[in-house]
């Protein structure tokens, strides 16, 4: 439909890929998501999920879209290599990132990562990509319906969050981000207000938080708190740690559930239309 809105999930866990027969309902691919508005396509991050997506944009036939990055820590970026769309002639894939906060660019990175001895295929191969930037806090530049806002994130190197606006609905997406900076808390809450959907950094659960302070990610109670706050219909758990099976998954679940009936735990596969 021209002004269906939504969000679709390719990979939800964090830091590394977890395949096997634990993580087999919510998924083991790294973060990836896709967002279709009326006849617009925007990706978000390119981890390993990024793989099987590629697959069926390439189905799909060539065409322009933009890719924004959270960051470039390598559970987001992982996917890139494999990512077939960047390679095959008539695609136009615009590569975004906001979140550098000295004069690193994106393209800088994805050369670091296709570059021997890490990786045999060169950066220079990836023929359908340009790279872009802004700062964090921008409008991303757009000339259709789609809105896209930006807000800065709490996360060792840099990380940037982002707000879909689209015929009355909204989607945030704000991982990877660790709450207790008191000004970007601030910024966050005011730049999901009243959100259809947020997708939000649950890696850890408030007990566990301790023991990863500073490490860059927040807690479900936190996601759960800052919904009940800003007004969020779905807060969506994600950023899955890697340890987490999914009988761990459905418990933080119903329990996330007994303080926000709305919460959902995302899983590859999801599609959330706000």
């Amino acid at each position: 439909m021209a002004e269906d809105f939504l969000l679709r999930i390719w990979g939800a866990r964090g830091s590394t890929p977890t395949p096997g027969h634990s993580t087999l309902r919510y998924g083991g691919e790294t973060t990836c998501l896709e967002i279709r508005a009326g006849d617009a396509l925007v990706l978000v991050d390119c981890g390993s999920g990024a793989r099987n997506l590629g697959g069926r944009l390439v189905e799909e036939g060539p065409r322009a879209f933009d890719l924004l990055f959270t960051h470039t820590h390598l559970d987001h970026i992982c996917g890139m290599p494999f990512f077939k769309p960047a390679y095959v002639p008539g695609f136009g894939i615009d590569a975004w990132a906001g979140h550098f906060q000295d004069r690193t660019e994106l393209v800088d990175i994805i050369c670091r990562i296709m570059s021997p001895p890490i990786f045999p295929v060169a950066a220079t191969t990836l023929k359908a990509v340009s790279f872009r930037k802004f700062q964090a806090g921008d409008v991303v530049p757009r000339n259709d319906g789609l809105v896209i806002r930006t807000v800065r994130l709490n996360h060792p190197g840099g990380a940037c969050g982002y707000r879909f606006d689209h015929a009355g609905k909204s989607i945030c997406i704000i991982t990877d981000h660790e709450h207790g900076d008191p000004a970007i808390d601030a910024a966050v809450r005011a730049f999901v207000v009243g959100a259809d959907v947020m997708i939000y950094d649950a890696m850890f659960t408030d007990a566990e938080y301790e023991t990863y302070r500073g490490w860059g990610h927040s807690t479900w109670q936190k996601g759960v708190e800052l919904a009940l706050a800003a007004g969020v219909r779905t807060p969506v758990l994600f950023h899955h740690d890697p340890r987490r099976t999914d009988d761990d998954l459905d418990a933080i679940g119903r329990e996330a559930r007994l303080v926000h009936p709305g919460v959902v735990v995302a899983a590859e596969g999801m599609v959330l239309r706000p």
